[in-house]
């Protein structure tokens, strides 16, 4: 591996067990929520703390029954859905997630220079789906040109889950646009280490057992050393927003860090506003209203949605051919799409890419089965069993995974139509992980639920040429679902923010 600049541990000073808590039961994940019985007037108060704290602190969301609140800050806030108690996750296994960020970013910047590995994996994907398609033409364009990236920008989020019966942690995906929540997820752990230093005697629980999460601080450093990067003092940071967006609060915490911290300008600016406002001058160099931009950091443009015309394709392929520092690039953005996530699956494809066996071992143990819809063995599998597998397109943001029986109705379906869209999906092993009863709040209303836990890491990395500047593990986020729910989106309502209690 290259050169990282590390992170402080995000780990508890004593290793061990914490009191009240077994770990050698051979589960990572063990119900807090059945640690103790916790009586109906104390549950009372921590939801009505917890409520509280949301609300002072920021931990909200737009109200999606109230249609402005996607667009005027201030307007429709609701606290955010979130766990009351931290998810027990162990200390081993959270280690191994954060070990693997700088590995798996060091991948990414790799996979990204290799243009015709990008071009060949996703040539059939092309075919069939129109917005792959689309991003594949412009990377074609920065190919044909020679366009050369030499300040490159990742700010990444791998995904996993605890599978129950191997107890190894299984990679769902890798996220290399728009990683969601760097901001509210720092929050929900500031909350759980404040509610457990305020009822950890009751619980027999330590706050101390919540790791600090430093994402949004970790994330706000890395594009302001972008900045410093691009070397010019009237450069501002732009960020690509939707139209409309719920989430807001999320981006407007990393916003207020780096507007506290630098000296620099930002501005926010939808792909339509950037299609507008936007020149390319002769050397390469992206005015937005006639001010410079060094760094364009996404929080848009990875779903077909936030192009609906030729306008905002037309943004995407400005910034592309600018010398603008751009979180993600092209490169990056289709380095983190599934049929990637596939092909590194590969015998001897990851070899091609990282130097260190290790490393190589490390990322294919995390990896969950992986399959081609060409492979007659595992699609004979399929129709015996489709309940193990998961059918996934080129999508992102949740909602978009079909499961059960549904992999196999689809996949008839496309094989009687004779469909060469199989092509635009992937086939994944379902992991199943350990259930566990716990608390969760939503509508400031308390829910008991059975639920399953899904652990994101957060990972920067930032290159000048040869030299590696940034390349850390820079925080976590752990969204916990009700187990009979197939989706882990927040925002789309299929789960909650949560952290964990490390054992």
């Amino acid at each position: 591996m290259s050169e990282t600049s590390s992170a402080s541990s995000p780990f508890p000073p004593n290793d061990g067990k914490s009191e009240g808590i077994d770990a050698q039961d051979g589960n990572s994940i063990i119900p807090i929520s059945l640690n103790e019985e916790i009586s109906p007037n104390l549950l009372q108060k921590m939801v009505h703390n917890a409520l509280v704290w949301c609300s002072l602190h920021g931990l909200v969301v737009g109200d999606k029954n109230n249609q402005r609140s996607g667009k005027v800050p201030g307007v429709g806030i609701v606290h955010a859905p979130i766990a009351l108690l931290p998810m027990s996750f162990s200390q081993s296994h959270f280690r191994q997630a954060c070990e693997l960020a700088p590995i798996f970013n060091e991948l990414v910047d790799r996979v990204s220079l290799d243009g015709n590995f990008l071009q060949d994996s996703l040539s059939r994907t092309k075919k069939v789906d129109a917005f792959t398609s689309r991003l594949l033409d412009i990377h074609s364009k920065m190919l044909e040109t020679n366009k050369k990236e030499e300040i490159r920008l990742g700010l990444h989020r791998s995904d996993y889950m605890l599978d129950a019966q191997s107890q190894d942690i299984l990679q769902i995906e890798l996220n290399t646009i728009s990683c969601s929540f760097p901001g509210l997820s720092c929050l929900v752990s500031e909350l759980h280490r404040h509610l457990l230093s305020h009822y950890g005697g009751d619980l027999k629980l330590d706050s101390t057992r919540v790791p600090e999460n430093m994402a949004s601080t970790r994330y706000a450093d890395a594009l302001a050393k972008a900045w410093k990067e691009y070397n010019n003092a009237r450069a501002v940071i732009m960020i690509v927003v939707q139209t409309e967006e719920r989430n807001m609060y999320d981006q407007h915490w990393l916003c207020s860090i780096l507007k506290e911290k630098y000296p620099f300008y930002l501005c926010a600016k939808t792909l339509a506003e950037i299609a507008t406002e936007g020149k390319l001058q002769p050397d390469g160099t992206l005015l937005i209203n006639d001010q410079l931009v060094a760094v364009i950091y996404f929080r848009a443009g990875y779903t077909p949605n936030d192009y609906p015309s030729e306008l905002e394709w037309s943004a995407r392929l400005l910034m592309e051919q600018s010398t603008a520092i751009k979180c993600p690039s092209i490169s990056y953005h289709l380095a983190g799409t599934k049929k990637i996530q596939q092909e590194l699956a590969k015998p001897n494809v990851l070899e091609r890419f990282l130097d260190d066996n290790d490393d190589v071992m490390k990322i294919r143990k995390c990896f969950a089965g992986l399959w081609s819809l060409d492979d007659s063995n595992i699609m004979k599998d399929v129709m015996e069993s489709p309940e193990l597998f998961v059918l996934k397109p080129q999508r992102e943001g949740g909602g978009n995974n079909i499961y059960g029986d549904d992999v196999k109705q689809t996949l008839l379906k496309l094989q009687k139509e004779g469909s060469e869209e199989l092509a635009a999906y992937i086939l994944m092993q379902r992991i199943f992980p350990t259930e566990s009863p716990a608390f969760l709040v939503q509508g400031g209303i308390l829910h008991e639920e059975h639920v399953i836990a899904e652990l994101g890491i957060y990972g920067a990395y930032l290159r000048n040429k040869e030299k590696v500047i940034v390349n850390e593990q820079c925080g976590y986020l752990t969204r916990t679902k009700v187990s009979s729910s197939n989706e882990g989106g927040v925002v789309a309502g299929f789960a909650v923010l949560d952290s964990v209690y490390l054992t």
